[in-house]
């Protein structure tokens, strides 16, 4: 057999210091996180998805359940659940999930009436997301027959019986279809009305806010702060993924927007090193599409 030329060694060489590249990229890459569903100027769900930007969308919110109440989903102007307006979206939801995105349902949020009140409440609240979000029946799913991939825990008021929550809809991937879960804590640690939830165990993905909480943002002059909470998380939650929470514009929070600039140099760098690195979170969609942060770092995260 023939030695191999110098030239056709560099040629290799090449070839697999490029593939290497890749394979290390790829290892590393990071995903973006979307909150949906609170503006009408943001556009439609599929036109969000064909962005190319995002992985996870969070439909937000279901804002109104529990202590006996029928649960409602608030998704401001884009359409009326009361009328049934918002089956349509099944469609958006499947031209997503058939792009690899997945799809989850928010629950909570800032504002609304929510709240449980035992864990028999939970149990029910469990029963007709399943029912009517997921992969169960009812006559009445708000979202049309799409079933979505997941729920959202953004609780921001009254904490209790969030664990029997978690758990029971956990219980429900041994039916078919995994049902992923994911919260929004704030970053002080721990969060107080989600912290009995994520102490499951069962949360795949964590998407810390590390905003509207100035003692642990990041900031240029005291980056230490950001740190050793991001640290104080990854280590003391069990979760698949963790992500950096941050509004996707000045106006999207009262504090806490990092730029750019200061997020591709000094916050991921950072956070990379963690195996627990998922990616970071932008809320919300409207406001990234004002700012076009997430295309500003999509090749970074």
């Amino acid at each position: 057999m023939a030695a191999m030329s110098t030239k056709s060694c560099s040629q290799a060489l090449t070839v697999l210091l490029v593939i290497l590249h890749v394979f290390v990229s790829n290892s590393y890459a990071g995903s973006i996180v979307v909150y949906w569903g609170q503006n009408e100027g943001e556009g439609s769900l599929t036109a969000a998805c064909d962005s190319g930007r995002y992985r996870i969308v969070n439909i937000a919110f279901l804002s109104q359940y529990g202590n006996g109440q029928t649960p409602q989903i608030n998704l401001a102007g884009h359409c009326d659940p009361r009328s049934r307006g918002c089956v349509n979206l099944s469609t958006d939801i499947k031209h997503c999930q058939s792009k690899g995105i997945k799809v989850l349902l928010s629950i909570g949020g800032a504002d609304g009436n929510y709240g449980l009140s035992s864990d028999a409440d939970a149990g029910k609240v469990a029963d007709y997301i399943w029912n009517n979000f997921l992969g169960g029946q009812s006559s009445s799913r708000p979202l049309g027959d799409a079933v979505l991939d997941g729920v959202d825990f953004d609780i921001e008021k009254g904490g209790s019986h969030y664990d029997t929550l978690a758990r029971k809809l956990s219980q429900y991937s041994q039916r078919g279809k995994k049902v992923y879960l994911g919260a929004a804590p704030q970053c002080p640690f721990p969060d107080q009305f989600v912290n009995g939830a994520l102490s499951t165990g069962l949360f795949d993905y964590v998407w810390v806010q590390f905003y509207n909480n100035p003692q642990c943002e990041f900031t240029t002059s005291n980056p230490n702060a950001f740190r050793n909470s991001w640290n104080k998380w990854t280590s003391s939650i069990q979760a698949g993924q963790f992500f950096v929470g941050l509004p996707a514009s000045k106006a999207a929070a009262g504090d806490g927007y990092v730029s750019t600039g200061d997020l591709i140099n000094q916050v991921l760098p950072f956070v990379k090193k963690s195996a627990k690195y998922g990616g970071i979170m932008l809320y919300d969609r409207f406001e990234d599409i004002k700012t076009g942060y997430s295309s500003k770092v999509i090749g970074s995260v």
